[in-house]
């Protein structure tokens, strides 16, 4: 009944009703191994997941460490030399995109990173516009450890992005809730304007076909949670596809998991990582003289059983 009017009366949303478990958890720990160290801790948890009920704002990791006991390393590129490796990489979604241009220009390898940029070309391959970048890798994966090593990219409008994704995720005769595939976002730093939270990415799953739902397609938003000074430091992001679930972490520790949908996917998917670009309006709003960011990526690693 309690649940019931959570839902149906105030309207939760699903990181919302986690987290009021979350608080009876807490408090039913709160004097278990009496310490202030212990005490300060659990209080700090009890008022972020009430400013989570309230105010839907982000949380800190607190889940079980990572690891990775039992998983090998299948794939690192931690992005040595002058060029972009195309024999295990390539440019992905070149040309139109939302209000501006994917293209090939905006990514770079430097210093040990790859770094793609987002700012606004008087002489663009694609004419004038807002130009930014996106690759992913040739190689699909089904279930493993994802990891990337990054800095956000500052600024507002674009945003930094690690994700996976299947050939029809939005579909549900394809997707059937997830099984035939899904889209998940590992981390997506949509945070920088927010007053409250700026330090935070969120994480999501997106599929069709949901409970057998056929119009349209389901997601959903574990929440937004804090990395560590995010657009000055390297922070990693990671996501671990289980035969049973999704297990999110932030620098090693878990956020959420989640079995949403009818099952985790079973197919292999496109493994990416992007600056998106906002649409025309957000853009609008962006000094074409000015404006640059960019998003540094010092590697990326994925683990299999």
């Amino acid at each position: 009944m309690f649940e019931k009017f959570l839902v149906e009366v105030l309207k939760l949303a699903p990181r919302q009703m986690w987290a009021v478990e979350q608080l009876g958890y807490y408090f039913s720990t709160f004097f278990d191994g009496f310490s202030i160290k212990k005490i300060f801790a659990t209080l700090l948890a009890i008022l972020e997941m009430f400013g989570l009920v309230i105010f839907d704002t982000p949380t800190t990791p607190r889940g079980q460490e990572l690891d990775l006991t039992g998983y090998s390393l299948v794939f690192e590129d931690e992005f040595e030399g002058n060029t972009l490796n195309t024999d295990v990489w390539k440019y992905r979604g070149n040309g139109p995109r939302r209000g501006g241009f994917n293209a090939e220009s905006q990514i770079k390898i430097e210093d040990g990173n790859m770094i793609i940029s987002g700012e606004y070309l008087k002489d663009g391959l694609y004419g004038e516009g807002w130009y930014t970048g996106m690759v992913s890798l040739r190689e699909k994966y089904c279930k493993g450890y994802f990891e990337i090593r990054c800095i956000v990219n500052e600024g507002s409008g674009f945003w930094s992005a690690y994700w996976i994704q299947a050939d029809h995720p939005y579909e549900a005769e394809y997707s059937q809730g997830g099984v035939g595939g899904c889209e998940i976002d590992i981390f997506e730093s949509m945070s920088y304007d927010n007053f409250v939270g700026k330090n935070s990415v969120s994480q999501t799953v997106h599929c069709a076909g949901v409970d057998g739902v056929q119009e349209g397609f389901q997601s959903n938003n574990l929440g937004a949670f804090y990395g560590n000074n995010i657009y000055k430091e390297y922070n990693t992001y990671g996501l671990e596809w289980t035969d049973e679930e999704y297990i999110f972490y932030i620098n090693g520790v878990e956020t959420r998991r989640t079995s949403f949908g009818n099952g985790v996917s079973e197919v292999p998917e496109e493994v990416i990582v992007s600056l998106e670009i906002p649409a025309e309006d957000e853009l609008n709003k962006l000094d074409k003289d000015s404006y640059k960011t960019e998003y540094i990526v010092d590697y990326v690693r994925i683990y299999q059983k």
